[in-house]
């Protein structure tokens, strides 16, 4: 014998909003197309590279311009944790085709770790799936920065 089901009230599922908010005109966004470029645009916003572990990610569309910015973690002094589904859910929130990430390294070492590897790698791979291209993993320190493109670590 099956038992009658109560009907589900609307109010008990919440409903998802997604949304993403630019003011900038398309001609006016900043283009990227080489890593110092990029650089530039994360030390425009970065809070403090000395002190404790920081990732953010650039968005961008089909020409490389940036749509936006999203702070990613804050870690302590030797590492911080990325969550590779919180990357794309915001890509996805803003319609962007490329992403670029940068985290910096406090002690000033440039040389990336494993973990910076493997966070790379699991990143490349989940967005091709996703049609969603991670362009350049930069590292940066207070005097310079390390551009997983321009190494060839991609």
């Amino acid at each position: 014998m099956k038992q009658i089901l109560q009907p589900i009230s609307q109010d008990v599922i919440a409903e998802v909003q997604i949304s993403y908010s630019s003011k900038t005109k398309s001609a006016d966004r900043v283009k990227i197309t080489r890593s110092h470029e990029a650089v530039n645009a994360f030390r425009s916003f970065w809070q403090n590279i000395e002190h404790v572990e920081y990732a953010y990610l650039l968005l961008l569309n089909r020409q490389n311009q940036i749509l936006g910015r999203y702070f990613l973690a804050k870690g302590g002094m030797t590492g911080a944790v990325i969550d590779t589904r919180v990357i794309f859910q915001v890509a996805l929130k803003a319609n962007a085709t490329s992403i670029m990430m940068a985290h910096n390294h406090p002690s000033g070492n440039l040389q990336p770790s494993d973990a910076d590897r493997k966070i790379t790698r699991q990143i490349k791979e989940a967005g091709s799936f996703l049609d969603i291209h991670l362009i350049d993993h930069i590292i940066l320190t207070e005097e310079s920065y390390l551009s997983f493109a321009d190494e060839g670590l991609l």
